[in-house]
């Protein structure tokens, strides 16, 4: 176990860690293993590299799981990974991931606010800032027992971002690395948070060696609040790297574009499980020679599916000729319905997609065929068919959907993509580009995709996979690695 050795030399902190766990009501937990890139990744320097990853316990299973093994979960649960899990105190967690990292930080990087009313930095919202405080200093504390003398920590995204200066506090001997997955706010925008928390957030990702992003539009806009927020050097190399220096420290910023794992997507898409949704999604398009439309996503607010909707309703509108010979296959997977905010916008979804089907449909055509339950053997089904992928996120760190419905689409696909994503950086040579307010502007783009022709939505189809997975996961989590052992 995790316990018995003298510590890792490397470790991964995130808020999710690799697997979940239910409680049954005999009292048995049972575990699931997740994917994603971080799962790819830690699996790629394998499990002799004495690697630890550290996470919370999200939910009831979870903290049972982490009270029963003392935290160290058991590797026949985890795939083999040596992974700590945090029994953080429900209320302690709720205010940091609901009340700061997913309701603060999440929309200013994504820039969702309706400034009028909101946001309001009240006795509140410091209540909860101490939470996140108090939740970051429990992932520091973690990783400083769990760590070998001058160990790589590789730690995640925006729920964590004092974590780095904490940790060098505890233990200056680590290299340590901090990862964003999301955008990062211009500076103006940033300086929307108080401006003792803007200079939290930025001196705890300073404390780290290298500071990472998707794309360098994002390392770009941190380095500008460094220097707007804190006053820090800002230095851009002939090289094209660029440094922050701040009272005293060098810190390193890189870029790391996240890239589809082709091999998995290829090999999963056509198993028996998705041969059966093809053909049920075959069936409720209906006419073998009707095109599609497909959007896979979550119902998170920044993913822009409402203006989607109103663009596909548009191109019916503005485009007779398409109407009975194109669907929009809408995949819309609630997320966060803990907060009343994507309550509401889930059910906007499924209204204006009601509303569509009853102005446009016929007896033998639907125009939108939308499911709302998450299964990916489904989506990867959807992205098989796909003649048209349409990504018009408000603002988005990569959106690996772009990068992966290229890659197993079987008729070649041209990608409707907004010029906010993260994926735009690599792949808006070959995409149909959109600003995602603009409605009329994406409903043209998508006749323009529609109306493409075989040869070149072929040629094209084969650059976006080629860009999509030039930086699959487990290089992707490696490269982060090396640059931090340099």
């Amino acid at each position: 176990m995790v316990s018995e050795r003298s510590g890792a030399q490397v470790l991964v902190a995130s808020n999710r860690g690799p697997v979940s766990y239910t409680k049954g009501d005999d009292g048995a937990l049972t575990a699931k293993r997740g994917g994603g890139g971080l799962v790819s990744g830690l699996s790629a320097i394998g499990s002799d590299a004495g690697a630890v990853w550290v996470c919370a316990a999200l939910g009831d299973g979870d903290r049972e799981a982490a009270r029963r093994s003392g935290g160290h979960l058991d590797t026949a649960d985890t795939g083999g990974q040596h992974v700590r899990m945090l029994d953080i105190p429900a209320d302690v967690f709720t205010d940091a991931y609901n009340g700061i990292a997913n309701s603060v930080l999440w929309f200013v990087h994504h820039m969702l606010y309706q400034t009028p009313l909101e946001p309001s930095f009240d006795d509140a919202f410091r209540a909860r800032w101490a939470s996140y405080e108090a939740y970051n200093a429990a992932f520091a504390d973690a990783l400083a027992d769990e760590a070998a003398p001058g160990a790589v920590v590789l730690v995640q995204d925006y729920h964590l971002t004092l974590v780095p200066g904490l940790l060098r506090a505890r233990r200056p001997d680590l290299r340590i690395g901090h990862f964003s997955h999301t955008p990062w706010a211009p500076a103006d925008y940033f300086r929307m948070l108080p401006d003792d928390v803007a200079e939290a957030v930025l001196r705890g990702m300073l404390g780290g060696d290298r500071a990472a992003f998707l794309t360098r539009r994002w390392a770009e806009a941190f380095a500008d609040c460094c220097a707007a927020v804190l006053g820090a050097e800002v230095t851009r190399g002939a090289d094209g790297e660029v440094t922050i220096t701040h009272e005293g420290r060098t810190t390193r910023l890189g870029v790391h574009g996240l890239g589809a794992d082709a091999e998995f997507l290829r090999e999963r898409a056509h198993r028996p499980d998705v041969d059966e949704r093809l053909a049920a999604l075959r069936e409720q398009i209906g006419g073998a020679d009707r095109k599609t439309i497909v959007r896979v996503d979550r119902t998170e607010l920044s993913k822009n599916i409402v203006r989607g909707l109103r663009a596909y309703r548009a191109l019916l509108a503005g485009h007779p000729e398409w109407r009975e010979r194109v669907v929009h296959v809408a995949f819309a997977y609630p997320s966060r319905q803990d907060l009343e905010v994507y309550r509401a916008y889930t059910d906007e979804v499924g209204r204006l997609a009601e509303e569509i089907n009853a102005e446009y449909g016929t007896p033998g055509w639907q125009p939108v065929v939308l499911h709302v339950k998450d299964d990916f053997a489904r989506s990867l089904a959807a992205y098989r068919l796909a003649d048209v992928a349409l990504v018009n996120p408000i603002r988005d760190g990569m959106n690996l959907v772009a990068k992966e419905v290229p890659v197993i689409s079987e008729r070649g696909c041209a990608l409707v993509l907004s010029r906010e994503a993260g994926a735009y950086e690599e792949l808006g040579d070959d995409a149909f580009c959109v600003n995602p307010y603009d409605i009329t502007g994406t409903a043209r783009a998508l006749h323009e995709a529609l109306s493409l022709e075989d040869g070149e939505r072929a040629e094209r189809t084969k650059r976006l996979a080629a860009a999509a997975t030039a930086l699959p996961p487990d290089r992707w989590f490696l490269q982060q690695l090396r640059a931090l052992e340099q």
